[in-house]
C-alpha cells in the first residue's frame, strides 16, 4: 500500500517570518515533522511542497522529496487543499499513485509517529473515508450559531431543551488541531480535498499550533519535557 504523508511549507509567512525556517530546539520547524513522517511504521514516502529555494535544500537534508510548487499556489490567500492535490498530481506523474495522502502540518511540530500510525490505522480498519486529529471543546448544549447572512441557529434542540444531566441528549462539540489528516484515494480524487464526506476524529492530546512567537516558546518547552501539556483555552 502505497501511503505518502506530504508536508506543506511556502516561505512566505507574516506573524513569523520564515517561520517554517525558524529554530525549534535546535533544528529548523519543518525538520520535526519530515523526522516524525519517517518514523511512522505506516508511510512509504515523504514529501514536501514549496516554491522557496531554502526550504527546499533543508527538506531534501533532512530526507523529504520535495514538490516544486507553482508561485501561484503560494499566495496568502492560498488554501491547502490545492497544494496538496498539485502535489499527489505531481507523484502520479512521476509513477507514484497513493493509496492513502496524509497531510502533515509543520506548524504542529509536537505530533508523533505514533499519532500518525493510530491515524492510519484507524482509516484502514473502517469504513470511514478520512481521519484527522482533534479533540473535544465544548456541548451542544447551549451553543448557538451566529451566520453571516445574520441568522442565528442552535446548535441543540432548544425546544426540546435537554438539562444538563441529560447526557444522551447532549451532543459534543470538537475541534481540528491542525496535525494530521489523512484520507483514503478515491475520496480524494472525488472531493479534491483532505477530509470526506465520512470522516473520523481521533483524538490526540492538545496540540499546538505555532503561529506566533509565543507558541515556539510553548512548544519548545513541551518538546524539552519543561511541560507536559498545554492547557485548551476554551472551557468544556
Amino acid at each position: 500500500m502505497n501511503i505518502v504523508g506530504v508536508i506543506l511549507a511556502r516561505g512566505g509567512s507574516k506573524r513569523v517570518p520564515r517561520k517554517n525556517l525558524k529554530p525549534l530546539c535546535g533544528k529548523p520547524l519543518i525538520a520535526h515533522t519530515i523526522e516524525t513522517a519517517h518514523k511512522s511504521k505506516y508511510i512509504n514516502k515523504v514529501v514536501l511542497s514549496t516554491e522557496d529555494f531554502e526550504i527546499k535544500q533543508v527538506a531534501r537534508a533532512f530526507g523529504a522529496d520535495v514538490i516544486d510548487r507553482p508561485y501561484e499556489l503560494a499566495q496568502d490567500e492560498t488554501k491547502s487543499a490545492p497544494c496538496v492535490v498539485h502535489a499527489v498530481d505531481e507523484l502520479k506523474a512521476q509513477g507514484y499513485d497513493p493509496d492513502i495522502i496524509i497531510l502533515l502540518q509543520p506548524t504542529t511540530p509536537t505530533k508523533t509517529a505514533q499519532m500518525i500510525d493510530n491515524v492510519v490505522e484507524k482509516l484502514i480498519t473502517s469504513d470511514f473515508d478520512s481521519v484527522f486529529t482533534g479533540h473535544k471543546v465544548s456541548y451542544t448544549m447551549a451553543l448557538w450559531k451566529k451566520c453571516h447572512n445574520g441568522k442565528t441557529i442552535g446548535l441543540y434542540d432548544y425546544h426540546l431543551r435537554p438539562r444538563w444531566q441529560d447526557v444522551h441528549l447532549n451532543e459534543e462539540i470538537w475541534g481540528e488541531n491542525g496535525a494530521i489528516y489523512a484520507i483514503k484515494a478515491d475520496a480524494f480524487h472525488k472531493f479534491k480535498d483532505f477530509i470526506g464526506e465520512n470522516p473520523y476524529i481521533l483524538e490526540t492530546p492538545y496540540i499546538i499550533d505555532i503561529d506566533t512567537e509565543e507558541d515556539f516558546k510553548k512548544a519548545e518547552e513541551v518538546m524539552m519535557g519543561e511541560i507536559h501539556s498545554v492547557e485548551i483555552d476554551v472551557e468544556i
